[in-house]
């Protein structure tokens, strides 16, 4: 409870900061609010990744990509603790085992729910698959906006930033040729 009172002073002498009257109507219950949205937003701080794939690990004798793509997550930039908004594309070739299905899109949401930056967060995900699966390669792509470049700074509302990691076998040539035509061919029809 110090923790959320201590926050909530902080907040409410940033509205006074920012000429704001925390004990208008309208911001009452702004600094609750805040802590709230900032507790939910960095949870990822409380989990650990691993656990979540070590927990649902299964013999396998694939030995083709599981690729699950666009996994929609949301961030917040380290720099600017303004939003992030993107979508990862995760692939692994197994060797020996898989993970259930649900888990990556987990793990993307544990590391994305913290203050992050792109790059590290990038590699943060391709970096826990290939510790705890072990596979022969891992690839994952992110793409993402950043409403530090588009609300303020350089204000470029249309600008995209891709990330990539790549280990063991994505890093042949054939098989990032594989990855890279699958995360970018059109979408099809939803199921």
């Amino acid at each position: 409870m110090q923790k959320e009172e201590e926050f909530e002073n902080l907040v409410k002498r940033m509205l006074e900061l920012l000429d704001e009257d925390p004990n208008r109507e309208g911001l009452l219950k702004t600094p609750k609010r805040v802590f709230k949205s900032f507790e939910f937003m960095t949870q990822g701080y409380l989990q650990d990744p691993k656990k979540v794939l070590n927990d649902a690990l299964f013999a396998s004798d694939n030995s083709q990509m599981v690729l699950i793509k666009d996994i929609e997550f949301y961030s917040m930039c380290e720099h600017h603790l303004l939003p992030i908004i993107g979508r990862a594309h995760v692939a692994y070739i197994p060797d020996g085992k898989v993970v259930g299905l649900s888990k990556i899109p987990r793990m993307v949401d544990i590391f994305a729910r913290r203050l992050q930056i792109q790059e590290q967060l990038t590699e943060q995900i391709a970096e826990a698959i290939h510790e705890v699966i072990a596979p022969k390669g891992v690839g994952v792509v992110v793409q993402a906006r950043h409403m530090c470049m588009e609300m303020r700074g350089v204000e470029k509302t249309h600008s995209n930033t891709t990330t990539s990691s790549l280990k063991g076998l994505f890093l042949k040539s054939n098989t990032r040729k594989e990855f890279f035509d699958i995360i970018n061919a059109p979408q099809a029809t939803r199921f």
